[in-house]
């Protein structure tokens, strides 16, 4: 068999392995619901009628999600536990995310987020007027 053949018999595993992927996709149903995805498509100026194509840009986006929930878990726990004096505090050892730890998670994809700073001019700013102690 010549490096033609070879390569001709791969490319046509290839192109069956993905029509059957493509195929397995009509009976899927992925986390992210296809009408959420159509939307942001359609906002960004991407349709299409093929509902495999939609669902795979859902399974994209949610393999996607798990890996920086996945690496934003590993900085949480890579972090130093803060020193705690009560002994019903040590048992609870529960991880609390912080938006740190989002943050460098999304920055090994690409992804910068900022964080923008909060200020107030009165304590009563953002209160309904009726609340406000003035």
């Amino acid at each position: 068999m010549n490096h033609g053949q070879q390569s001709g018999e791969a490319k046509h595993e290839d192109d069956a392995a993905l029509t059957e992927f493509l195929a397995s996709l009509m009976d899927y149903t992925p986390t992210i619901p296809d009408d959420l995805v159509e939307h942001y498509l359609a906002k960004s100026g991407f349709q299409c009628p093929d509902v495999r194509l939609i669902r795979l840009v859902a399974v994209a986006t949610q393999k996607f999600v798990a890996d920086v929930a996945s690496d934003a878990l590993q900085h949480c726990k890579a972090r130093p536990a803060p020193v705690v004096k009560d002994k019903k505090q040590q048992k609870d050892k529960r991880l609390v995310l912080t938006m740190e730890d989002l943050s460098k998670a999304l920055r090994e994809y690409g992804v910068n987020v900022k964080h923008p700073e909060y200020f107030a001019d009165s304590p009563s700013t953002g209160m309904e007027p009726a609340t406000r102690d003035e």
